[in-house]
């Protein structure tokens, strides 16, 4: 499957002008390729596990006991497996990386085709998590501002939570690569593990509460319909790393004798172990703490201890700093591609500082206007998370590795494939609602 090591290996030429070797060099993506492995452990990690974690008791509300677990074991399982699919597929080609997922794509459907199939889908998952991101970072940063003052201090709207959490990423953005925001994704996949464990310890220590209900949200039977196509949005909304992974291994050297598939799945393996830290005792302790009556951020329903809760915020902002230059890195990638390539603007500090600038507040600035977290998460979980982290690579697979008919391996992918655009197809719906429903009673900018 990789590229093996023989005594009579000649590398393959390299047939790239000067001028796109200093693009290649230039670029987020390629110019760096000194990653290690644990590199690739912290960002798979910072960039799965998002504020969607805090969400999950809610999903597990709207899910219920049985399917909520089933849902959530299935998700961790079919992800570790399409995740190994695209590792294995970053250098399927001998002498030859997919170093940008829409490469892979393009390899799989064609040129044209894999382009317009893959490109829209990437970027609707990063663009709509980085205005996500934007909200909860603003959401957490007022939250611990009110915390700390206890009623004492003036209110302050959330439109300017979002803006000092915006102002941090003005900054960051100008750094040039993934190499470059390792440090910020270490921090930020540390904050992620603290503020779950503190999440599923608080809820543990707190204990049940009084009455605790476990029948679904929802007293009606459509609420309750709805309610269950959010929460497997909100599922499907936490395992959303797969957008980013060939990018992250793109940073990885690679010989033929050791394939750079090697040490990024030894990070991926280390990220998943850790990713299941945070998920399963988050949802199912939150769940089994407050039932039916959990917050869609969990941290909201745990107002004590108020030292301990102010503090799991701050995390939660530290975190979706990391996240954010995750997830932002590949669009600036394509951005700065389409402008130097394309559009023949030569490469430099100038352009950087232009394109990352207008694109960190266009997010903000759509983060403002339409902050209606929950609903947000389970529509776009659905829309665009599904076929990118569910089924796109197990029809890459089939496509290029095809596999025998109806062997193991071409049933589990027609499987997972089945599974995803169901789940692609209802998602949204349960989303769709609950944006409509919020949007009933919102003030533009309050």
């Amino acid at each position: 499957m990789g590229t093996q090591a023989s005594p009579d290996y000649t590398p393959p030429k390299d047939e790239r002008t000067a001028r796109e070797k200093a693009i290649d060099d230039w670029l987020p993506i390629t110019s760096s390729r000194k990653a290690k492995w644990w590199y690739s452990a912290f960002h798979n990690v910072t960039a799965m596990v998002g504020a969607g974690v805090l969400s999950l008791p809610y999903a597990m509300s709207e899910l219920g006991w049985g399917p909520g677990i089933a849902v959530m074991t299935l998700s961790w399982i079919i992800t570790v497996y399409t995740l190994w699919q695209m590792v294995e597929m970053h250098e399927m080609v001998p002498g030859k990386r997919f170093d940008r997922y829409h490469e892979l794509g393009q390899h799989a459907f064609g040129d044209k085709l894999g382009l317009w199939i893959v490109v829209p889908q990437q970027l609707v998952v990063e663009v709509s998590l980085n205005i996500v991101y934007m909200v909860t970072g603003g959401n957490s940063l007022k939250k611990f501002h009110d915390v700390i003052c206890d009623g004492k201090c003036k209110d302050i709207k959330l439109t300017y939570f979002i803006m000092i959490f915006a102002s941090v990423h003005f900054v960051l953005s100008q750094l040039p690569n993934f190499n470059s925001i390792s440090g910020i994704s270490l921090a930020a996949a540390v904050m992620s593990l603290s503020y779950s464990t503190i999440a599923w310890g608080a809820s543990l220590h707190k204990g049940k509460a009084e009455n605790v209900d476990y029948s679904l949200r929802a007293s009606t039977t459509p609420g309750q319909v709805f309610g269950f196509l959010g929460g497997l949005g909100d599922v499907a909304f936490s395992y959303s790393g797969h957008n980013v992974v060939l990018e992250i291994q793109a940073t990885i050297p690679s010989t033929p004798g050791n394939p750079s598939k090697k040490p990024m799945w030894k990070g991926v393996v280390v990220a998943y172990i850790i990713i299941a830290a945070c998920y399963m005792p988050v949802a199912f302790i939150g769940y089994w703490a407050f039932g039916n009556s959990v917050d869609d951020n969990i941290l909201i329903t745990l107002n004590k201890p108020k030292w301990l809760i102010a503090m799991a915020n701050m995390m939660v902002v530290v975190h979706l700093i990391g996240s954010y230059q995750i997830y932002a890195m590949p669009v600036f990638d394509m951005m700065e591609t389409f402008l130097v390539r394309k559009l023949e603007f030569a490469p430099g500090i100038t352009l950087r500082l232009i394109t990352r600038t207008i694109y960190v507040a266009f997010t903000m600035f759509v983060g403002m206007t339409f902050p209606f977290f929950g609903g947000l998460i389970g529509f776009f979980g659905g829309l665009a998370f599904a076929p990118t982290t569910y089924f796109l690579p197990c029809i890459m697979w089939l496509i290029i590795c095809k596999p025998r008919r109806f062997s193991l391996s071409w049933f589990t992918n027609w499987i997972c494939i089945v599974l995803g655009v169901i789940l692609m197809i209802i998602a949204p719906i349960g989303g769709l609602r609950q944006i409509i429903i919020s949007a009933k009673t919102y003030k533009f900018y309050s």
